[in-house]
């Protein structure tokens, strides 16, 4: 006879949902992320939850006609009207995690990750337990230690604004040039501050393999004509 979830069955899953989701949730948190512990951990609880009840749909609706088999013919149990009704759901709570700035975006890997936790936590909802853990297990491995293992040279817009054009341009040429920083374009303007120019670069460069972007903004701000220095993420 098929019944509904026991007790004991409900509360594993949800445990099982905060121990995984809370592991990619510390990962997010401990690089500052706009989604962190909680938010992964209720995402992924809410979609458990949600899995349950559609479990439980199912398991009365087989109950309801093996009891009463004159309504086997009216009974309907989509599996899969709730489920459908998360993976498309999350959407909005992702989108509140990308932010665009200075036509840069950022969060989506974030919100790519709460998107996964909830198609996780659904896997735990179902007892599908195997797909779960292995899905957690990639996910984890992707988002910890994939950057390591494969360097990407992404290329990167860098806004500096600096005084003195001459010789502090060719300050910036002559770091370019020594760590070997490819530039794709520049952009420049000019503004008027204090009676004094302050001009600004937007440089998109291509920085390789063995140079962080924050040596490149560190190294360049030693100069005391370099008024500011960030990079932003095409």
């Amino acid at each position: 006879m098929i019944s509904q979830l026991s007790v004991l069955t409900v509360i594993t899953r949800l445990l099982v949902s905060v121990l995984f989701a809370g592991i990619i949730g510390i990962d997010r948190a401990y690089k500052h992320r706009p989604a962190g512990l909680r938010t992964h951990i209720l995402v992924c609880l809410g979609a458990c939850i949600i899995a349950m009840i559609q479990q439980n749909i199912g398991f009365n609706a087989i109950e309801m006609a093996r009891q009463y088999p004159e309504v086997k013919g009216v009974l309907r149990a989509d599996d899969a009207r709730l489920i459908a009704q998360v993976v498309s759901g999350i959407g909005f709570l992702g989108a509140g995690t990308i932010i665009v700035e200075h036509h840069s975006i950022r969060g989506l890997t974030t919100a790519a990750s709460l998107w996964v936790v909830a198609c996780i936590g659904l896997a735990v909802g179902m007892g599908d337990y195997i797909i779960a853990i292995a899905g957690f297990l990639v996910v984890y491995a992707v988002l910890g230690f994939l950057k390591k293992i494969i360097r990407i040279s992404p290329v990167r817009k860098l806004k500096v604004e600096y005084l003195h054009k001459v010789e502090t341009k060719k300050f910036i040429d002559d770091y370019f040039k020594k760590n070997d920083i490819t530039v794709e374009g520049v952009r420049f303007s000019v503004y008027k501050r204090d009676d004094e120019k302050v001009y600004t670069n937007v440089y998109s460069i291509d920085f390789g393999k063995n140079l962080d972007y924050v040596d490149i903004v560190e190294g360049l701000s030693m100069n005391s004509n370099i008024i500011k220095v960030e990079t932003i993420n095409v």
